[in-house]
């Protein structure tokens, strides 16, 4: 493949490694997490089995954090919780549509879904934190904090006054230096 500037390139992939297994970004690892958990939360619908959506959401939850690069696992740690809350809301819709008043399907079937399958999101979260801190996510702590101290970016500087009452204009030799009330 050519760059911009007419010179050719090597492609690197850095969705693989030499040993051939997939390592995906954050954002991967999301989708991954967001996937299963619609994908299982409609099986459950369609079978009539409510803990296949909880079972697939961890299911999800653990294959993301064991496929993510160990230099996003910050990022997929976090999510769990709003991924859940997506994909529940997502199946809630597609199945709410065409079953009557859409707003109070979906408001009641989101609410209940919630209440019903929190211990999967629980379970799921804690299956996150747990591999990713065996996978090095300390390691990333570490930096981003090593970072945000580099930053300061709510401390103020002793002398950051940006009004200088110690500096004067320059004045030349030849010409005397004016008080206050006096013309030149």
């Amino acid at each position: 493949m050519r760059g911009r500037r007419g010179t050719s390139a090597p492609r690197s992939r850095p969705a693989a490694s030499a040993a051939g297994t997939v390592a995906l970004t954050g954002r991967g690892g999301i989708v991954v997490m967001f996937g299963a958990g619609v994908v299982f939360g409609l099986l459950a619908r369609w079978l009539g089995m409510p803990v296949l959506a909880g079972a697939g959401f961890a299911a999800g939850c653990a294959l993301a954090a064991f496929a993510t690069r160990p230099a996003d696992l910050l990022t997929l740690v976090v999510s769990p919780p709003l991924v859940f809350l997506g994909s529940t809301v997502a199946v809630e819709f597609a199945t709410a549509l065409g079953g009557g008043p859409l707003l109070r399907g979906l408001a009641v079937g989101v609410l209940a879904t919630l209440a019903s399958t929190a211990p999967w999101l629980f379970f799921g979260t804690l299956l996150v934190v747990v591999i990713c801190l065996a996978r090095g996510l300390m390691t990333n702590v570490r930096e981003l904090r090593d970072k945000l101290a580099g930053v300061r970016l709510f401390e103020k500087e002793e002398n950051e006054n940006p009004v200088r009452w110690d500096e004067s204009p320059t004045v030349t030799q030849d010409r005397p230096r004016l008080h206050h009330g006096e013309v030149d």
